[in-house]
């Protein structure tokens, strides 16, 4: 197995890693090879399907606009 050294972390990053890994009862050896392989099986975003997706969430339902007078009237009428 490879060994891998890295010099000079900040020590604020080392006091959250360290919390980290006592949270998930890890040492921190294995909390850092936890990130790291989480980071590099992560997948890329395809910025065009996001896009799309969050406009088909975001669109307007047919038959309901939502005007000043509209929000005027559901703030007057109050929750049920």
């Amino acid at each position: 197995m490879a060994t891998l050294t890295i010099k000079n972390i900040p020590e604020p990053l080392v006091k959250r890693l360290k919390q980290q890994a006592a949270a998930h009862r890890r040492s921190l050896n294995f909390e850092v090879i936890s990130y790291l392989e989480q980071m590099t099986h992560s997948v890329p975003v395809e910025a065009d399907a996001l896009l799309a997706r969050a406009r088909a969430i975001r669109g307007t339902p047919k038959g309901v606009r939502l005007t000043d007078r509209l929000l005027h009237e559901l703030k007057v009428a109050g929750r049920p």
